[in-house]
């Protein structure tokens, strides 16, 4: 089994965490220790959660539950992402992409959930 770092589930998590990034720079001053940050913790969150269960794989339960912190991580994420639209600093569209990229972990994470002897679980 490889690294972590080769699950689809990894690339995608950070993918999404990076492009949170960039956008959250645009978000105002104000929202620096509220919005701004907790978008980033979240997003940042899901991806390092995976990875933390990718080590405990061989363990059932310490996988799984790792996994479903990194999905309530998620779910945080598509929550922020909720105030940011509605908050008006980003557009309808990008919302809809961003939210679409992180149901897509989402269902990722569900298969690992489900299926954790094919992640090497024991």
């Amino acid at each position: 089994m490889g690294d972590f770092s080769d699950l689809l589930v990894y690339k995608k998590s950070f993918e999404l965490a990076m492009e949170i990034f960039v956008i959250s720079k645009s978000f105002p001053k104000e929202e620096m220790y509220s919005l701004t940050d907790q978008i980033r913790r979240s997003s940042r969150s899901t991806n390092i959660c995976l990875v933390e269960a990718y080590r405990k794989r061989r363990y059932k339960a310490h996988f799984i539950s790792k996994l479903t912190d990194s999905d309530m991580e998620n779910s945080e994420t598509k929550g922020w992402l909720n105030f940011a639209l509605a908050c008006e600093y980003i557009t309808q569209e990008r919302h809809a992409r961003l939210v679409e990229q992180s149901e897509e972990v989402g269902k990722l994470l569900n298969h690992m959930m489900h299926n954790p002897e094919k992640y090497g679980s024991v």
